[in-house]
């Protein structure tokens, strides 16, 4: 007898609660081996191929594609097994998981209880009957029935701190995550006193927006960014300084080391060199600011993100131990995740982790800007486009290749001293790159 199991979301890590089904890579009847993706989904950081820990036949799909579904929602059902007839090791054999890690699930064996069930009843969470899939509907923030005692189970402890900070009682709130789990959704919404979004959007088209308008929903990518932004404006009070620098010198040392032989050197792997130079010189602003403790966390580590712009929306991949890679080294890198991020490859780990970032905006044919910091980052070093203009070289009017450099920072991890010494030393390996020659 076959047992049927039920394959749920896996957590697939860095905190995303959420992911929207891009393509089944199953049909009902299908068989599939452990380890197969059985879907395409994508999270606020990428696209991901979800395996199944269980080898058998499809029996259901929860969700069509483009639905969002939450942390811990059934994916599919499986039959495990075969007819009595075939022994009882393939049951077992078939229910066993594989070990394998997805972002920090683990597909490990099944218990033992689970394999010793062959003829009996079948456990009521192994056994599931699949008529329709039933979406998870939120629920308004109200009191439940009766207050747990200890700890509330949340998603995540930003969305106890956000509850604590506002002074909010997460026993009040009903989560309408799995088993009553609280999203940081339900807390904004008991701050805004709002309904769910899935409750709202039950508002007819004629009601809620003017008549030639269109409602593009923030979800996947979007989403994520505005979110993003809009806790970095609402958390960091940040500031923003800039500089002129010629660039003339930096790109004829470019060209001559693109000259000698081997890999050729890019322009944003120079720049990249620079930053983990000055913030050696200035850690200041390679930290975070830790509100619960009232810390700033200064990191020994240089990840650099760097902004860039791809088909599914604006991506910060992040280059590990930076301030260890020689420009070779950051050339090959950024090269590896700038085309990851155009196939739509980026794993969450390649998007996480960042403790300051590079912005070349120059690529978009603008000379300045004024950023928004990547949050949890205390600092953001923004890049124009290089251009010839009139500059006074040597006491003489001259043409020069001239960039504008502008620097973004949390003025809660320093003063504007130390956000103008980064920026001026930063300056400097630009017009002379052979500054850089003492820190190599």
């Amino acid at each position: 007898m076959a047992q049927v199991l039920e394959f749920k979301l896996p957590d697939l890590g860095e905190g995303l609660t959420e992911a929207e089904i891009v393509r089944w890579l199953v049909q009902v009847g299908d068989v599939v081996a452990v380890d197969q993706p059985v879907v395409e989904v994508e999270t606020a950081k990428a696209m991901v191929e979800v395996p199944c820990p269980y080898g058998g036949v499809v029996t259901a799909r929860f969700g069509e594609e483009g639905t969002e579904l939450p942390v811990g929602a059934p994916l599919i059902t499986v039959a495990v097994g075969a007819p009595a007839s075939g022994g009882p090791e393939v049951l077992a054999k078939g229910a066993e998981g594989s070990g394998n890690v997805l972002v920090g699930y683990g597909t490990s064996e099944a218990p033992a209880r689970r394999r010793r069930i062959r003829s009996a009843r079948p456990e009521p969470a192994a056994s599931v009957t699949v008529a329709a899939p039933v979406p998870t509907v939120p629920v308004l923030p109200g009191v439940p029935a009766g207050k747990p005692d200890g700890p509330v189970p949340v998603i995540s402890p930003l969305v106890r701190r956000l509850a604590r900070e506002n002074n909010l009682d997460l026993r009040e709130i009903t989560g309408s995550g799995p088993e009553g789990l609280i999203l940081r959704a339900d807390v904004e919404n008991a701050l805004r006193g709002a309904a769910p979004r899935d409750q709202t959007a039950q508002l007819s088209p004629a009601s809620s927006a003017p008549s030639g308008s269109r409602r593009v929903p923030l979800k996947g990518v979007r989403g994520a960014v505005a979110d993003k932004l809009s806790r970095s404006r609402r958390e960091i009070p940040d500031a923003t300084c800039w500089v002129d620098a010629d660039a003339t010198e930096l790109m004829r040392a470019r060209a001559a080391m693109n000259a000698s032989g081997g890999p050729k050197i890019s322009l944003l792997a120079l720049l990249a060199r620079i930053c983990t130079a000055a913030l050696a010189r200035f850690p200041e602003l390679n930290s975070t600011v830790d509100l619960a403790a009232r810390e700033v966390v200064q990191f020994d580590h240089v990840h650099l993100g760097f902004a860039a712009q791809t088909e599914r929306g604006l991506v910060v991949p992040v280059v590990r131990d930076a301030h260890a890679r020689d420009a070779e080294a950051l050339t090959a890198e950024l090269a590896r995740l700038t085309e990851a991020g155009r196939d739509g490859r980026l794993t969450p780990a390649d998007l996480t982790g960042g403790t300051f970032t590079l912005n070349n905006y120059g690529v978009f044919g603008v000379d300045g800007s004024t950023p928004i910091i990547n949050h949890p980052e205390a600092a953001m070093l923004g890049v124009g486009r290089i251009i010839p203009k009139p500059w006074v070289h040597e006491g003489e009017l001259a043409v020069r290749q001239v960039v504008q450099l502008s620097l973004t920072f949390d003025h809660r991890v320093c003063d504007g001293g130390t956000a103008g010494g980064f920026l001026r030393y930063v300056a400097d390996c630009v017009e002379q790159p052979a500054v850089l020659l003492r820190t190599l």
